[in-house]
């Protein structure tokens, strides 16, 4: 890069995916209006300089701390790490081909050797001048709400322009216009003036008077709607006052703002910021581990009625399946358990749910019991628990039960409907059919399983009486008496596919060389494969293999085929799925899944489609996404840091609100507690991340909070412990202890996932109006969101916790005897020693 550009890094990167764009001289002077005229003409220089095309193979073995292999780019073979890959199809996309600018962001990554040491000498040389950020500083992260961005019902246009405003005791008020629309009006007043909420003001646009020769007595009769005194001006919300007749003044205003919005632009806040949740909602839905339940009310019953599905709870859902693939999810929401969670107050309408099958005779069992049903019965409670946590198929589950209103199913676009047809259409409501199928839903209950190997030890070592296993029948679900029925719909996202993959279950035989091994598929497509095998795939990635397809074979006959050539190219962590490429030779092979497909089509259904009606999936997710009982951060990946993006905010009547905005800034959330987490001499989040891969399911952590509010110091209102750090479980029992006596004690369960790309097509139409204004916004938006590297649920875990160490539990959350908080219990005897 030329000498004296470092500074402007962040307004080259903004800028490259525009470099070749017609417009670009414009967009230069508009993002660069604060530089100085001679630097910005050497920052159109070097940005011409970097997007010259470029033949130059890279090859950085040796020279990198990561592992190279060889990434082939339009016919050159270069030799990258997973980091240089990452960054070479950034700056790809970015500059739109191979230029000098992705050679050398591809040869100047954060963990090449050369880099890292004068990242280093540049460090050291910062330290000795500059203090360091307060800690309880460094982790304020911006508030984000996926229900929160509202629909515009016409365009509003950035307008500066002098008013006189004369409130309803005839006092005036000289102000500035920040944005006008023609029922709408924001400005810009001095914080002297006290105006509130519900005011009424006259209006005399004195600019467009002068300039447009308004009537110079003619005033417009507006309501505040609100007031942000943020800033040094206070900035005032106004609403038109439809009162009087003013018909020449609202041709005028319309005519004005349709002539002039490209010249002032049009006020895309709205917009830029849906743009962002909706970016943020791609990430974390398909991404969680928990089951939305979704629960409806018929004559003051309630009963489960549908559920939503991803790739990564499809595991929790299927537990539920008995011996004949039904579901038998229902069984845990008994009308009594959530009606008793109605009951609780606000912010504790939860419980936990132990649960475990027992098969006999090739039939399935199915007990659950949640903490109180335990504490209910005493005299069973830790053999119920210790017979449980034997059995392989042990689960915790949380329950967590949250209201909803079936008008949360429709989420317009940000943009009015008169911007055109097809934004009108989009916005349409939905239909009365599908309505009707939502109606009688009024809550959401969340199933999320928090169990796992290390803490299902804590309950392993209780005593097991034999004596008292026949007394675990009043847990079992009976047989005879079936569950209500729950309907499964796949949450609505891209697969981030080419093609569209289609359900179709069909035997298959694998060769490789003199192996042979059997399995089913999955789905297809015209070019790829998922096959479920019968015993774990011995084989790696990458390795090429002979598929024959037994039951397909008279049709593949016609056209010549008996085995087809297939790549390997993922392989699930149990080894019992594969995912496979056709390989490129084989295109006869394509055109025969191609006809396959089309032939077939009314028969074969699309993964992930709809079973029932077109349009619930999607609406069931718009409910859940505007009720997210938990918390989601976003993390995205700065050179070689990882540090927080934004985070959703829980109610104040959520037991994490007090940790997370204690000393944080006003809109934001202080994540400390999670980011000030060392294990191994690293940050706990960065230790996290790094060993995530895109398509693994969400990693479990688990973290033990001793805190203080009444520490104003971040380091004394905060202990944190990963739960795994800890010698035992006697060690843990202390800590919990030491932190109930010195202020509370909180545990939080992190499922934390490796994002992949985001789905570009879902935000098009918003993405394409934001480019018609500010094409340079689009392009900078859509970098923001593939920044994202990670995605975090965070759940309290608080009383399971307490309860699996058989300590006091928080009040509320067990039936207290005569009205009195449970006692500390002791420990139960374990059957091996801490």
């Amino acid at each position: 890069m030329s000498q004296g550009l470092e500074q402007y890094q962040d307004l080259i990167e903004q800028l490259k995916p525009v470099v070749k764009e017609p417009a670009f001289n414009q967009i230069l002077s508009q993002v660069a209006a604060s530089v100085p005229k001679p630097k910005r003409f050497l920052l159109k220089m070097e940005l011409k300089r970097q997007s010259k095309p470029t033949q130059r193979m890279i090859d950085l073995r040796g020279m990198v701390d990561g592992k190279c292999q060889p990434y082939e780019h339009e016919g050159i073979t270069h030799f990258l790490d997973d980091v240089a890959i990452e960054v070479f199809e950034r700056q790809v996309r970015s500059f739109g081909g191979y230029t000098i600018g992705v050679y050398e962001a591809v040869t100047n990554t954060e963990n090449n050797f050369r880099v890292m040491h004068q990242k280093q000498r540049d460090k050291q040389a910062i330290e000795q001048t500059l203090p360091d950020l307060p800690p309880e500083k460094q982790y304020q992260t911006p508030i984000i709400n996926f229900s929160g961005v509202n629909q515009r019902r016409e365009e509003r246009m950035n307008f500066v322009v002098p008013v006189e405003a004369f409130t309803e005791l005839n006092e005036s008020i000289h102000a500035t216009s920040v944005d006008i629309s023609i029922s709408g009006l924001k400005l810009k007043v001095n914080k002297r003036h006290l105006l509130k909420p519900g005011d009424k003001l006259k209006i005399h646009f004195r600019g467009l008077e002068t300039e447009y020769g308004l009537h110079r007595g003619e005033s417009v009769n507006y309501l505040v709607t609100d007031v942000d005194r943020s800033r040094e001006e206070q900035r005032v919300c106004l609403k038109r006052l439809y009162d009087k007749e003013q018909q020449a003044f609202d041709e005028f205003l319309e005519r004005f703002i349709q002539g002039n919005k490209r010249r002032y632009k049009v006020n895309m806040d709205n917009t830029i910021e849906a743009i962002m949740v909706k970016g943020y909602e791609q990430y974390y839905i398909p991404h969680i581990t928990s089951v939305p339940v979704f629960i409806e009310n018929n004559d003051d019953k309630l009963t489960p009625r549908y559920l939503i599905s991803n790739d990564c709870n499809k595991d929790s859902i299927q537990f539920w399946n008995d011996e004949t693939g039904g579901l038998r999810m229902g069984y845990l929401f008994t009308r009594q358990r959530l009606q008793r969670l109605l009951e609780k107050p606000q912010g504790e309408q939860s419980t936990y749910l132990y649960v475990f099958t027992h098969t006999t005779e090739g039939r399935v069992y199915f007990y659950s019991a949640t903490l109180e049903e335990l504490e209910a019965h005493p005299e069973v409670k830790d053999a119920y628990l210790a017979y449980g946590s034997r059995k392989a198929s042990w689960r915790v589950y949380k329950l967590q039960l949250t209201d909803m209103h079936p008008e949360q199913c429709h989420t317009p676009l940000s943009l009015p409907d008169t911007v055109n047809d097809q934004i009108r259409r989009m916005n349409m409501p939905p239909s009365a059919r599908l309505m009707s199928k939502l109606k009688t839903l009024t809550h959401i209950a969340l199933i999320t399983d928090i169990s796992n190997e290390w803490n299902t030890r804590a309950y392993q070592r209780r005593k097991l009486a034999k004596g008292q296993l026949s007394g675990l029948q009043v847990f079992c679900h009976p047989r005879n008496r079936h569950p209500a029925e729950i309907t499964p719909y796949r949450f609505r996202y891209q697969e981030l596919r080419r093609e569209t993959r289609f359900m179709l279950r069909s035997p298959v035989t694998l060769s490789f060389e003199e192996l042979r091994l059997n399995g089913v598929t999955e789905d297809l497509s015209p070019s790829g494969l998922k096959v479920e095998m019968q015993n774990p795939f011995p084989l790696a990635m990458g390795e090429e293999l002979q598929l024959l397809f037994p039951k397909l074979q008279k049709q593949m006959h016609k056209y010549g085929l008996t085995k087809i050539s297939y790549e390997v190219v993922r392989i699930s962590d149990d080894a019992k799925v594969i995912h496979l490429k056709l390989a490129e030779q084989e295109e006869t092979a394509r055109k025969f899944f191609d006809d396959l497909i089309r032939s077939n089509r009314r028969k074969l259904r699309s993964k992930g489609e709809d079973r029932d009606m077109a349009g619930i999936g999607e609406a069931l997710r718009n409910i859940y996404a505007a009720n997210i009982p938990n918390i989601a951060m976003f993390i995205r990946k700065d050179g070689i840091e990882l540090t927080p993006q934004s985070v959703t905010s829980p109610n104040s009547h959520h037991p994490l609100y007090g940790l997370f905005t204690h000393l944080a800034e006003q809109h934001k959330l202080n994540l400390y507690p999670l980011y000030g987490v060392i294990v191994e001499g690293k940050g706990f989040i960065e230790q996290a991340v790094k060993h995530l891969r895109t398509h693994n399911k969400p990693a479990s952590f688990e973290l033990f909070i001793a805190f203080d509010p009444a520490a104003q110091e971040i380091h004394q209102a905060f202990q944190v412990r990963v739960a795994q750090q800890f010698r035992d479980d006697s060690q843990r029992r202390q800590f919990i202890r030491n932190a109930q006596h010195q202020g509370r004690f909180l545990a939080l369960r992190l499922f934390v996932t490796r994002t992949g790309r985001p789905d570009i097509s879902l935000l098009n139409a918003e993405l394409n109006y934001v480019g018609t204004y500010a094409v340079h916004k689009a392009k900078m938006l859509e970098e923001q969101l593939w920044a994202i590297a990670a995605v975090a649920d965070i759940i309290d875990v608080t009383a399971e916790s307490i309860y699996r160490y058989g300590l006091a539990l928080p009040s509320g959350t067990t039936p207290a005897k005569n009205g009195q908080q449970a006692k500390t219990q002791q420990a139960p005897q374990t059957a091996t020693s801490d």
